[in-house]
């Protein structure tokens, strides 16, 4: 399935990637991301995409960072201009100007001491304090990302 915007004519540089990844097998979403963030930086540039230049893309880069866009939005961008540069323009000297933003690491929550022992004095039964004491102790955490 292609994405065609139904707002405004389709450009050739804008077919040609549709085509692309198409070809590829991208899924209708991914092509959905990738033609918003070209679009996007096509706005922020005031001209076509294919006419930027490794200057353009750092700015367009410092300008996510200062304005709140989390790691995984510029990280989404970034997929989107590398597939444009790299394979519908055939420029992958722009593509390796773009950088992958990390996400960063999050210490987990742990429990005080006062919260420990009130968890084990909830348990019902020695059993469960027993399974609940060895579980906190060997450090098993309940995913968060379920």
């Amino acid at each position: 399935m292609t994405y065609v915007p139904a707002d405004r004519p389709i450009t050739p540089l804008r077919q040609r990637m549709l085509e692309d990844m198409q070809m590829r097998g991208l899924g209708s979403h991914t092509q959905i991301d990738y033609i918003r963030h070209v679009r996007r930086f096509a706005a922020f540039l005031g001209r076509p995409p294919d006419t930027a230049t490794g200057d353009d893309l750092r700015r367009y880069q410092l300008h996510q960072h200062e304005s709140g866009a989390g790691a995984s939005m510029i990280n989404s961008t970034v997929s989107g201009l590398r597939f444009l540069f790299s394979v519908t323009l055939h420029r992958p000297d722009l593509s390796r100007q773009l950088v992958i933003t990390r996400n960063p690491r999050k210490l987990p929550d742990v429990l005080s001491v006062e919260e420990a022992a009130r968890l084990l004095e909830a348990a019902p039964g020695i059993k469960y304090k027993a399974a609940l004491g060895v579980a906190y102790g060997a450090g098993l955490r309940v995913s968060s990302y379920a």
